[in-house]
């Protein structure tokens, strides 16, 4: 594996390490959004948002676009929500561990 790549998958990482912007992520599975209905959706203040859109759009992870007053924002790639969901798999399964270890005691 080529030392960019591996940089590459530890930022890629990184930005998906705060739980707020994976939910702006599962937000934008369907349509684009602008940051006044993310935040209505979410429940979360404007500036949270909006710093956390910062962060994914550095990196590359959200496209902005400009209409009259709105920006709207969606996922630069969709192979995103297959990850997101693949993750949410992984999740289930160490559920059904701990189920079935729990039974055993």
């Amino acid at each position: 594996m080529t030392n960019k790549l591996v940089h590459f998958k530890a930022e890629f990482f990184k930005a998906l390490a705060n739980p707020l912007r994976i939910r702006i992520l599962d937000e934008l599975r369907e349509r684009e959004l602008t940051v006044s209905e993310i935040r209505e959706r979410l429940g979360v203040e404007f500036p949270h948002i909006s710093q956390q859109l910062m962060v994914l759009k550095s990196k590359n992870l959200v496209v902005p676009r400009k209409q009259g007053n709105n920006t709207f924002y969606s996922c630069s790639d969709p192979t995103i929500f297959e990850l997101l969901d693949i993750t949410k798999k992984i999740f289930n399964n160490h559920l059904v561990d701990v189920q079935t270890t729990l039974q055993e005691l």
